[in-house]
């Protein structure tokens, strides 16, 4: 009996540390590709990587976004990077905070040496500020990137101008109206910040009319904008993606469920040719 209470207690342990360990073991394999990554590439790389979180006991499931803690991350990465050497960011996200997706696209604007945003799959909302501070935008064929029309609470801010527009001012409500004021200041400012980082590889009059069509409501906020439809408005994208950028991505798992949403069996499969009748 005693034995058998031992046995029970080495499994818990066993149990509670195992997921610590396999935590461990990832982060040191992210680390060693990142490393040769950066050895390939002669450059910086930093990741900005927001997956669905589910907490451990409830399950219950948490999405991440760009905060203060990011941008304070991504700043100190960008300091302690020579301010001649590259840097390699690559985006996955939502979006977030307006201030934080701000200050890491200001920090990459102001670094001297090339930045490169590499955007696997999606990169929205405050993720396309932060990759139109680069130099260089690379996408895979089916990423996309978003507008960035602000929103104010829920709300589009475009539209909380359309209600001014279409009703006399005594039919509208004070809330309205206040909303709509804070909106005409928001889209002012998002407009010439992104006017701004788009005037580094533009002239000012093609730079004006991109960011009023991402950012002035032209689409609704998740709409996704492709590689073509980038490059068409001017913007410096290819797909030329490096393969370790996709074996990274797959270092930086989704939370495991009971069952896996997509299954598939691993490695490629070709056409397997005409078959003779």
């Amino acid at each position: 009996m005693e034995n058998l209470s031992q046995i029970f207690w080495i499994f818990i342990i066993i149990s509670a540390l195992t997921p610590y360990l396999q935590q461990q073991l990832l982060r040191s394999a992210r680390t060693r590709k990142m490393a040769e990554l950066e050895q390939k590439r002669e450059s910086r790389v930093i990741t900005l990587i927001h997956r669905q979180e589910a907490l451990s006991l409830l399950g219950i499931p948490l999405t991440r976004f760009i905060n203060i803690e990011d941008s304070e991350q991504v700043l100190t990465a960008i300091r302690l990077t020579d301010k001649d050497a590259p840097i390699d960011l690559i985006l996955h996200t939502p979006g977030g905070l307006v201030l934080a997706s701000e200050q890491i696209a200001e920090a990459l604007l102001r670094h001297p040496g090339k930045v490169t945003v590499f955007v696997p799959y999606y990169s929205m909302s405050g993720g396309t500020l932060i990759a139109l501070a680069a130099d260089e935008i690379v996408m895979d064929d089916n990423a996309v990137l978003g507008p960035l029309d602000p929103q104010l609470g829920q709300y589009p801010a475009a539209s909380l101008l359309k209600v001014l527009d279409s009703k006399e001012m005594k039919d509208i409500d004070d809330q309205t109206v206040i909303l709509a004021d804070v909106a005409t200041k928001a889209l002012s400012q998002i407009k010439d910040t992104v006017k701004c980082f788009l005037s580094k590889h533009m002239d000012d009059e093609n730079a004006d009319k991109v960011a009023e069509k991402l950012t002035q409501g032209t689409w609704t906020h998740d709409y996704p904008i492709d590689c073509k439809q980038l490059a068409e408005m001017g913007i410096n994208v290819n797909n030329e993606m490096p393969g370790e950028i996709y074996s990274l991505m797959s270092m930086f798992p989704q939370p495991r469920s009971s069952r896996p949403s997509v299954e598939y069996n691993p490695g490629p499969v070709y056409p397997s040719g005409p078959k003779d009748n």
